[in-house]
């Protein structure tokens, strides 16, 4: 137990105040119960057998509880606050659990889930809170009472809703947003878009108030401590594209890496950034932090940067007050003598910082783009050149983006959990790699020359939707590489390095 002035009961002391006697011993509230109580195939509330109606007037007492234990103490922390609160909830519950007892008794398990509901309640996601322990969860989305879930391995799933009126949909939101110490970030009439991550790392979306009913996605970042070699165990790389990669960060090539949304960008991003030498200064600029590598103890020196949100109010300038926007942090960030920069994505103005960097700073630079193939990632970079408002031309954008991108890699996500095969098996999702595209200088009509270095490979036999070497392609970066430590002969490989080609329910 935490200690208050020294004294190890503190905390009882003030819990006997506000309840007396003292409370029972009850089952740790954290971590999440076991297993065996609560086969995760089915939601929560099946396996609780009570409304949520009682879950908030637990919390309700259990809080007004806290708080009489707290008047005139000397807690201070976050820790001690919820020390105290899990004495409390045990007693707050078991209490309402033996009159319950007198019509329908709970079992063991029942009541310690009770507990942890209580608990999250007060102190947590509340009832998300099961879904942001679930380490199969991608995404959740919430559109007013309606809640879908999608999963790793299964198709997507309806959830009871998480709050009894918009109002309180809301309220939940900006609880969460205080939670994760994002308190100037609120879902208000003023600010109806609302984006921030959670303390897991998940990044949560809201808007109301432009929408007939709350709309939240939270999407889930279930691989934060990806590797390269992780990529290739999970199929959605071989290892002589991972030789590839890995030597194109040691030869400081700017990697631009594009695909549709949920196909894995951020995570093969974190995975890359981890073949960057030791030692090195690099920037990370990102909408809310998902990247997390200055959180990692060993290795690089990362300055992290932050966008941030308004409060809702505009100046006299009409900017809206306390925004800083991406492309606002780049100029503090070039005076930060970074050898790198990473940004989580580029979707703005942030564009132009972003490729006059990679131009004109020793490379290795990367970031994260939407396109929907690899030729039009380029496309999609020059409409955000043009449309940063500083009178670029087409050309120049072309030009600019000609000198500053080395490698553009593709990620291809399909998603077959509702499908199931000939034999009955059901489909999975799938992400994968499918294209490596190098930029080599400024081509005909003063446009990017390109070339497929890895693509799909077809035959008679089979057909391979995975990054393959792409025939007799010899890249123009490939001197550098194989000074980085590449062995040029993985190219001749016509299937690379992978023994068996993709098994999908649909063929791709």
């Amino acid at each position: 137990m935490s200690t208050v002035n020294g004294s190890p009961s503190a905390l009882t002391e003030l819990f006997e105040q506000a309840l007396d006697p003292p409370p029972a011993a009850g089952p740790s509230l954290v971590p999440r119960l076991a297993e065996p109580a609560h086969d995760r195939s089915e939601p929560l509330p099946g396996v609780l057998p009570v409304s949520r109606a009682v879950v908030v007037e637990l919390q309700r007492q259990a809080s007004a509880a806290i708080s009489s234990a707290q008047a005139g103490s000397t807690l201070t922390g976050e820790s001690d606050r919820r020390q105290l609160g899990l004495s409390v909830v045990n007693r707050t519950v078991s209490e309402w659990a033996a009159r319950y007892a007198a019509t329908d008794p709970l079992t063991e398990a029942q009541e310690a889930l009770l507990r942890q509901a209580v608990y999250d309640e007060l102190f947590r996601a509340g009832p998300l809170q099961p879904l942001l322990d679930d380490a199969r969860v991608e995404n959740i989305t919430i559109n007013g009472s309606h809640v879908q879930v999608t999963y790793a391995d299964r198709p997507p799933q309806t959830w009871p809703a998480v709050a009894d009126s918009d109002r309180a949909l809301v309220d939940l939101v900006n609880r969460l947003a205080r939670m994760s110490g994002q308190g100037e970030r609120a879902l208000t009439p003023a600010t109806p878009n609302l984006n921030m991550r959670l303390p897991d790392g998940s990044r949560l979306a809201a808007s109301y108030w432009i929408t007939p009913t709350p709309q939240i996605v939270i999407r889930r970042h279930r691989t934060r401590g990806t590797t390269i070699d992780q990529h290739v165990q999970w199929g959605s790389i071989d290892s002589t594209l991972a030789a590839f990669l890995k030597a194109a960060v040691r030869a400081r090539k700017n990697v631009v890496i594009v695909g549709a949304q949920n196909a894995g960008k951020t995570s093969l991003l974190r995975a890359l950034a981890r073949e960057i030498p030791a030692g090195e200064r690099v920037g990370t600029l990102e909408s809310e932090f998902e990247l997390y590598l200055h959180e990692e103890p060993d290795g690089l020196q990362v300055v992290p940067f932050e966008a941030r949100e308004s409060n809702g109010e505009r100046g006299p300038d009409g900017r809206l007050q306390g925004e800083i926007t991406l492309s606002d942090l780049f100029p503090q960030m070039l005076r930060m003598s970074l050898r790198r920069i990473l940004v989580g994505e580029v979707r703005s103005r942030e564009v132009l910082p972003m490729l006059q960097a990679m131009s004109h700073g020793e490379g290795g630079s990367m970031c994260t783009l939407h396109a929907a193939t690899p030729q039009q990632a380029i496309e999609r970079l020059v409409t955000l050149c043009l449309e940063a408002g500083i009178g670029m031309t087409e050309g120049l954008a072309y030009r600019l983006i000609a000198q500053a991108v080395h490698l553009v890699v593709f990620l291809r996500y399909e998603d077959e959990t509702t499908l199931v095969d000939a034999r009955g098996r059901p489909g999975r999702q799938v992400r994968f790699v499918s294209h490596v595209m190098e930029l080599a200088g400024i081509g005909e009509h003063g446009r990017p020359s390109v070339q497929m270095v890895f693509a799909p490979r077809e035959s008679d036999l089979h057909r391979e939707p995975r990054a393959v070497p792409h025939g007799n392609i010899s890249p123009r970066c490939l001197a550098d590489l194989e000074r980085a430590g590449f062995d040029r002969r993985l190219l001749t490989s016509p299937w690379g390095s992978w023994q068996h080609p993709l098994e999908t329910v649909v063929p791709l």
